[in-house]
């Protein structure tokens, strides 16, 4: 698929908009992009971070599937309802015991960043894994030197195809994944970055029960750490859970994150960064709350 003049200008505008606010349409349901492109924008989101293979019936996103056929309905079910895609999701495990699994996730990742421009993306993203292959929970391996080196040495050789394609790998840490704070973020960054990886960042994936109370220091250090390579936050709010060891999820402003102070140093810092609800509890409402502080 020709990338012509127009959407060489609309990259361009991509990566000055304004903070926009994006949902995950699997959270919406399963089926068509106009099914889905229609719900999101009656919702009031301005665009959502698409994995195929979780929203769109009858795909799975592997490589050789997205055609240009393919391409064109899903990213026109979603514009034709006034809702961008910036962000493709292909989150696969690269530390995964089984070695055909991670390639194959690879490979679906490298895919996803040569077609990325077509869905009118600028952005392929993923977590880093955990050597409990599922769920990705804290295994005490996530946070040695060879989990370290084990992830870098499927992402360096992708944020090369991002280069070639013009469009960035981004990496999403969590604590009981192998980037398993911002600093070891921090530091993979750095050490695969060709000017084509970006952050996303996730505070309450960073906490657990041991920092909860840490939550305004580690958005700072991400903040400082990630600077100019951020592209996004993932939205979620917590209370405690009834036995006080873990987290319950709630809507947006409802729990004891602290989104009504965080937003506004969000939106100095990063004005441009795009908002993304990930698995949140009454979306409509969440998104009003939001939207009083944001705009």
């Amino acid at each position: 698929m020709r990338i012509d003049a127009c959407a060489s200008a609309y990259f361009l505008l991509q990566q000055e908009h304004l903070m926009k606010i994006c949902i995950r349409p699997h959270d919406i349901g399963k089926g068509t992009a106009a099914e889905l492109g229609a719900k999101a924008h009656e919702m009031g989101f301005d665009g959502v971070q698409l994995a195929i293979a979780k929203a769109i019936a009858g795909q799975n996103g592997n490589p050789g599937t997205l055609t240009p056929e393919v391409i064109s309905e899903i990213r026109h079910g979603f514009n034709d309802n006034g809702v961008d895609i910036p962000i493709l999701g292909a989150y696969f495990n690269p530390v995964h015991s089984d070695r055909q699994k991670v390639l194959d996730g690879q490979a679906k990742y490298a895919d996803h960043l040569r077609h990325a421009k077509e869905f009118g993306a600028m952005y392929v993203s993923s977590e880093t894994g955990s050597y409990n292959d599922s769920p990705w929970t804290y295994n005490p391996k996530n946070q040695t030197e060879e989990g370290f080196q084990a992830v870098k040495a499927i992402f360096k050789p992708l944020a090369e195809v991002a280069k070639e394609a013009g469009v960035y790998a981004v990496m999403e840490g969590a604590w009981g994944h192998c980037m398993f704070c911002p600093e070891q973020m921090d530091r993979m960054v750095h050490e695969i970055d060709n000017g084509h990886v970006r952050v996303l960042v996730d505070v309450l994936n960073y906490l657990y029960i041991g920092n909860y109370k840490d939550r305004e220091k580690i958005l700072e250090k991400c903040l400082t750490l990630f600077k100019g390579k951020i592209i996004g936050f993932h939205m979620k709010d917590f209370v405690l859970n009834a036995a006080g060891d873990g987290f319950d999820e709630v809507p947006l402003g409802t729990g004891i994150m602290g989104w009504k102070d965080f937003l506004p140093i969000i939106k100095k810092e990063v004005p441009n960064a795009y908002l993304i609800f990930e698995g949140v509890p009454e979306p409509v409402k969440s998104l009003e709350f939001v939207r009083k502080i944001v705009g």
